[in-house]
């Protein structure tokens, strides 16, 4: 029996990366309040949030000089924009402190709203760059199966996720998809990880040589894919990738949503994986959540070609409401500030071990094929054998139990088909990380069980 606020949510909203056949007949988990790295439903039932919300939330709920900066900004210029040449002082000390941090050369930073917004002006500036330099040919770029980089028609189309794609008529023209660095399940037998890197180095180069060089644009990427499963890749991979792209002049770009600011005990998550890339998204940690914010790290020889292309049009035709909201400037100058006076980078490389080492243990649960992880994230992916790695059929939804289960031991988790990732707050300490840890056993225990009693595991 659903209770009145869950009715007049199904009756009212349409709920993202949600089974709405199912909701209407389950109804949604409330949440009312939050602190810390807990929320809190409407039955004031604690959940250590166990994903930061989307991978987003590293300074947890609550923090009362984030919401300050936030009331205080709203009080002296609650909204101004940068259309016409209008600007304000967060939105330049954010662009200032952006390009301090970063860890490769950056020119300009250009403000959107999220990362969704921020991956589809990827694509257009790298269009533009091109027109701009004489090259109307070379347009596509190519991102990877089981990448998320958005949803919208143009980064919806980047995503290589089957659901992502699957009645939404994507992908549009000109978005190419190469293997995934995901070793578990894309080595051959006996295939070492560094050959395996070498192998999706060469597949990429042989898609380039494919299409022609000429018209490959740029490749995107994820240091560590996060919605496609907290795909880890080999250390040699991402230095075989630059290589190739550094052959054949295509641009890189670091979608750097998840992994930028501390979540990988780093500023950025790309020089972790040996990544250097030309331009960077970042959104999520950004603001630690509590404002949307997202922006694109520019390169100078993009910066130059938006010159040009201004003088030549007379205006460069792009941008959002929000982009560099004031609001939103200042929630995030506030955030990078704590961050950097807490050492907030340098406090979650000192946790990651013990994180790491509690996560690679639930690689011995019998329901258990791969453990993997870095920093402040990781997933466990769940099998119905251990030794052939089978996968259990997607209509038994084992993933989706885990984390129903694993919502009534007071834990949020995310289900990646039959993977579950944990990235929690950044904030999370030693024993909360043992307490995350410990219900996410039980709720493997029960998962197994609940296997068991449907007879889910083969003959």
């Amino acid at each position: 029996m659903l209770t009145n606020l869950q009715t007049r949510d199904v009756e009212t909203l349409v709920h993202p990366y949600t089974h709405l056949a199912k909701l209407r007949e389950t109804g949604p988990l409330v949440l009312e309040r939050a602190n810390g790295i807990h929320v809190y439903d409407v039955d004031g039932k604690a959940y250590i949030e166990g994903l930061s919300g989307l991978w987003c939330t590293a300074l947890g709920y609550g923090n009362e000089e984030v919401v300050e900066a936030a009331a205080s900004q709203m009080r002296k210029l609650s909204f101004t924009h940068l259309f016409g040449g209008k600007s304000h002082d967060p939105a330049i000390e954010l662009a200032e402190k952006l390009k301090e941090m970063a860890p490769v050369p950056i020119s300009k930073v250009f403000f959107a709203g999220s990362g969704s917004e921020a991956n589809d002006s990827q694509i257009k500036l790298v269009w533009y760059m091109n027109n701009a330099l004489g090259r109307p040919q070379k347009k596509k770029i190519i991102s990877r199966q089981r990448a998320y980089h958005g949803v919208t028609i143009a980064s919806g189309s980047l995503t290589g996720l089957p659901a992502n794609h699957t009645d939404f008529d994507l992908p549009i023209a000109g978005i190419l998809h190469t293997a995934a660095p995901y070793y578990y399940r894309g080595a051959e037998p006996g295939e070492s990880e560094d050959d395996f890197a070498t192998r999706l180095a060469g597949e990429l180069e042989a898609l380039i040589l494919k299409e022609g060089p000429e018209t490959v644009a740029a490749f995107i990427a994820e240091p560590v894919m996060g919605a496609g499963g907290v795909i880890v890749p080999p250390a040699s991979y991402f230095p075989k990738i630059m290589a190739v792209c550094r052959k054949y002049d295509v641009y890189m770009i670091a979608d750097e949503v998840i992994c930028a600011f501390g979540r990988l005990g780093s500023a950025f998550g790309a020089p972790v994986l040996g990544y250097l890339p030309d331009s960077i998204s970042v959104a999520k940690a950004l603001s630690s959540a509590y404002f949307p914010i997202a922006a694109v790290m520019v390169p100078e020889v993009m910066h130059q070609a938006l010159l040009d292309q201004s003088r030549k049009i007379g205006s460069f035709g792009h941008g959002f409401t929000y982009s560099g909201h004031p609001v939103g400037a200042a929630v995030a100058l506030k955030v990078l500030e704590i961050y950097q006076r807490d050492k907030i980078f340098e406090q979650a490389a000192a946790k990651a071990p013990q994180f790491q080492a509690r996560l690679k243990a639930l690689a011995d649960h019998p329901l258990v094929g791969e453990a993997r992880g870095v920093g402040l994230i990781g997933a466990v992916e769940m099998v119905a054998d251990k030794v052939t790695k089978r996968a259990f059929d997607p209509k038994a939804g084992v993933g989706a139990k885990a984390m129903a289960i694993a919502q009534e031991e007071g834990v949020l988790i995310r289900s990646l088909g039959d993977a579950v990732a944990v990235c929690p707050p950044l904030i999370i300490t030693p024993a909360q990380i043992d307490e995350l840890f410990d219900r996410l056993t039980r709720t493997l225990d029960r998962t197994l069980d609940w296997v068991k009693r449907e007879n889910l595991f083969p003959a």
